[in-house]
């Protein structure tokens, strides 16, 4: 692989993806690779797997135990019973669980930053608690009872 294609992410995803359709025998034209390289720098590449029945599959190996009320509109409800009437899943809820495990997986490393964000908000919200005792002449919640 070349100096040029070993720099940042966005070009190592390229490569990746180059590489893996060279891999099946397709030849990448020169100017389709630097098209590729040429574009803004605020995209982002999301692949879903094109074989659902893995994610089938692990799903019926885990208690899906957590019941969360979704409401869809009319289109994506057929599109869920779609899915039930083929046989590729028992039910709407398992087709509605399906696609959200699916979104979640595409969207991880978002909702990583996310969850990151979060966790500094509680310790941010923690230490104005510590800090408000103190002010009010309370012991912090990391002092320890006096025994």
């Amino acid at each position: 692989m070349s100096e040029k294609r070993r720099k940042g992410n966005k070009n190592s995803l390229i490569d990746s993806i180059v590489e893996t359709i060279e891999s099946f025998g397709v030849e990448i034209a020169d100017e389709v690779e630097a098209s590729l390289r040429d574009m803004k720098d605020d995209w982002k590449i999301v692949t879903i797997t094109p074989d659902l029945g893995e994610s089938v599959r692990e799903m019926g190996e885990s208690p899906r135990d957590h019941t969360v009320m979704v409401r869809v509109d009319e289109s994506t409800s057929k599109r869920l019973d779609a899915w039930v009437e083929i046989g590729a899943v028992k039910s709407r809820s398992e087709a509605a669980a399906l696609f959200i495990r699916e979104g979640l997986q595409v969207r991880a490393d978002e909702l990583a930053e996310l969850e990151e964000a979060l966790q500094k908000v509680e310790e941010a919200k923690q230490g104005l608690r510590d800090k408000a005792r103190t002010v009010f002449g309370e012991r912090s919640s990391d002092e320890p009872d006096e025994i």
